[in-house]
């Protein structure tokens, strides 16, 4: 659910959102494996989440495709 909280053309990373499911006490390592395993990426963004320090970290159809709909999705941004 707090992934689809993340507007279209935005971000946020594995530490904000472990804040965001009062899961701070667990590691963000945690939070992104459950986010990785995520089967259904057209509905559930998770592309949208990076690492804390802005970089682009794994993604279950690989980097390449990460980035690629990151661009987009940028490019289309809803105003």
């Amino acid at each position: 659910k707090a992934l689809l909280t993340i507007p279209h053309g935005a971000t946020s990373t594995y530490s904000n959102i472990s804040k965001k499911i009062n899961r701070q006490a667990h590691s963000s390592r945690a939070v992104a494996n459950a986010i990785g395993a995520n089967p259904i990426a057209f509905l559930i963004p998770c592309h949208r989440v990076l690492r804390k320090s802005g970089a682009l970290g794994g993604y279950r159809w690989g980097i390449e495709i990460k980035k690629q709909l990151l661009k987009t999705e940028n490019g289309t941004k809803k105003r």
